[in-house]
């Protein structure tokens, strides 16, 4: 916000454009845990960069093998799929739908579960 006494004087304050409607987040229990699940891929060699992406429809975490290439691993939050399939989706590296669900920790468990072979070999 900008203090002014009219619109582009000193002491009015005025509302900071936005851009369309809020972006949707991801809220800090479901972000701590799809950090968690990064930094095990992270030490199992799997993955080593990610990104994230906020718009007004969802909020996607990327995770990448490496930098340069597409995502590996795309978790998708997309509220407005809440009482349909689910808002949380898992595609794989070409955009393949993985794994649909209402719960977060039911759609990572197929990655936990690659994360588990890579351990035991």
């Amino acid at each position: 916000m900008v203090s002014g006494s009219g619109p582009g004087v000193p002491g009015t304050v005025v509302q900071f454009p936005t851009r369309g409607a809020r972006q949707v987040p991801f809220e800090r229990e479901e972000l701590q845990r799809i950090l968690d699940l990064y930094g095990r891929m992270v030490a199992a060699g799997e993955w080593r960069d990610y990104a994230m992406d906020f718009s007004k429809d969802a909020a996607v975490f990327s995770a990448f093998r490496r930098a340069a290439e597409r995502p590996q691993t795309q978790i998708e939050k997309r509220p407005s799929l809440r009482n349909k399939q689910g808002m949380w989706t898992l595609l794989g590296e070409h955009g393949q739908v993985l794994k649909r669900g209402h719960e977060l920790p039911g759609v990572l468990a197929p990655v936990e579960r690659r994360l588990l072979k890579t351990v035991e070999d």
